[in-house]
């Protein structure tokens, strides 16, 4: 979801913080494989070190002059320096004959290209150039997904991307994500599911009525001709989490919200947010979200107007679950709602969001108001090889007509806020009485045949 902890708690930190916790972590890295190696090796280790040593002097000057930067950026309205770009790390606890085998020159080579390309969008970013940063960080995508773990457990983009949607156009996914490097939406897209270049922002202004860099959890949806993008938000001067909508030609956008008003807000009971669109077969569109906090967590469902920007006339909110398994820490967020072979099934997280004890649950519902009811006494997604605390999902089909299912995840060793929840795929198999996701292994991150 579009973080929990409250929207003060949830600012993104500013780039030197988050390239402080990169550094460390790929510190970790590289001493962890340090012993045990060969010459050659500890030479190419040195300067790897070396060049980690450049990367954390420069995070040093950074900071040094952090406080003219912030009130620069408020100034310009400049947001590119509140960006999270931590490559996370892998676990550092391996042992010697490990080691020997990871250090063997593809991945000296794998760990240089992965900070050289870190090296290069810090300093990009120090000259606010966001779009030569963003290149920068596609360029070297890959070599740190190999470093994170690579597509053994489903990564595929080993950055910042929070509460992702990924739709089909054509034959180019577009995948759309939380507040990050890019801005208020930030959008990748990709022709074969593993290599993902960063557009850009997708929502490039807020309406008047919403406050910047406080945006989270996008869903788009094809409806009635036009892309429509519905976010969550804070409107200025509020704390409490609105749903909006913005719309677009192209699914890349750019996305305009012109309203004057939040679409759903839902003050009485603690804001609302994750909101998800949902079009049945017969070309009803409803949208499905999550309301309250941690305790007090409701999702709801309420048919859309066909153009999709406002709700039908005559309508109020239907609720469909609430947490009542032990598993959902009190939590269910994040709703997705999915038909196959004529069964609904309402996807949703549960726990909390900030730690490994996240986890992805799935529901049984007689049609898109409910009722609903758990189809599993536990998640159908949770902790393991590779990735931890797995949440945020969207259910997408490929070309082929497969299923897919994507989410985020933190690296483990690296969980909880500030660090950065990467994007993950796995293959999702519906043709059981419940939804089975793919485990970690080679093909679990594979493109689409």
């Amino acid at each position: 979801m579009g973080d929990a902890g409250g929207p003060r708690t949830r600012r993104r930190l500013v780039l030197v913080t988050v390239l402080g916790a990169l550094v460390l972590l790929v510190a970790g890295w590289v001493d962890a494989r340090g012993h045990g190696a060969t010459n050659a090796e500890q030479a190419a280790l040195g300067r790897a070190r070396a060049h980690l040593a450049a990367v954390q002097r420069d995070v040093g000057s950074a900071s040094a002059s952090k406080a003219a930067m912030t009130a620069k950026r408020e100034q310009l309205g400049v947001s590119m320096v509140t960006t999270q770009i931590e490559l996370g790390g892998v676990n550092s606890d391996l042992g010697d004959t490990q080691v020997h085998a990871y250090l063997q020159g593809v991945n000296i080579k794998t760990l240089q290209i992965c900070l050289g390309g870190v090296q290069n969008a810090l300093d990009a970013l120090k000259f606010t150039a966001t779009a030569q940063a963003a290149q920068d960080i596609t360029a070297v995508a890959g070599p740190c997904s190999q470093l994170t773990g690579g597509t053994s457990a489903g990564l595929v983009y080993p950055f910042d991307f929070p509460d992702p949607d990924v739709i089909l156009a054509g034959s180019t996914y577009y995948a759309y994500a939380t507040n990050s490097v890019a801005g208020n939406i930030q959008i990748i897209d990709s022709t074969d599911l593993t290599h993902w270049t960063v557009v850009g922002n997708a929502l490039p202004s807020l309406p008047s009525w919403a406050t910047p860099n406080l945006t989270w959890a996008p869903s788009v949806a094809l409806i009635g001709g036009q892309y429509e993008l519905y976010y969550a938000v804070d409107p200025a001067g509020s704390t409490t989490e609105c749903i909006s909508v913005a719309t677009a030609t192209q699914p890349q956008g750019p996305f305009t919200d012109s309203s004057s008003a939040p679409l759903e807000c839902q003050n009485g009971l603690g804001g609302s947010i994750d909101p998800s669109p949902f079009i049945d077969a017969n070309g009803t569109v409803s949208l499905v979200w999550k309301s309250g906090g941690p305790g007090t967590s409701r999702i709801w469902s309420q048919q859309l107007a066909p153009s999709g920007t406002s709700f039908a006339p005559g309508t109020s909110p239907t609720l469909l679950l609430t947490p009542d398994q032990s598993w959902e820490g009190g939590t269910v967020e994040a709703p997705d709602l999915v038909e196959a072979g004529g069964h609904y099934h309402l996807f949703f997280s549960g726990n909390d969001w900030n730690s490994a004890n996240y986890a992805v649950g799935v529901a049984t519902c007689a049609g898109p108001l409910g009722p609903c009811a758990d189809a599993s006494p536990g998640p159908i997604l949770a902790s393991g090889n590779g990735m931890a605390g797995p949440g945020g999902e969207s259910v997408f089909v490929d070309g082929s007509g497969s299923f897919w299912m994507a989410f985020h995840a933190w690296v483990p060793g690296a969980v909880g806020f500030p660090h950065s929840r990467s994007l993950y795929l796995r293959r999702l198999d519906l043709s059981g009485a419940v939804p089975a996701v793919a485990g970690p292994g080679p093909s679990a991150g594979a493109p689409a045949g």
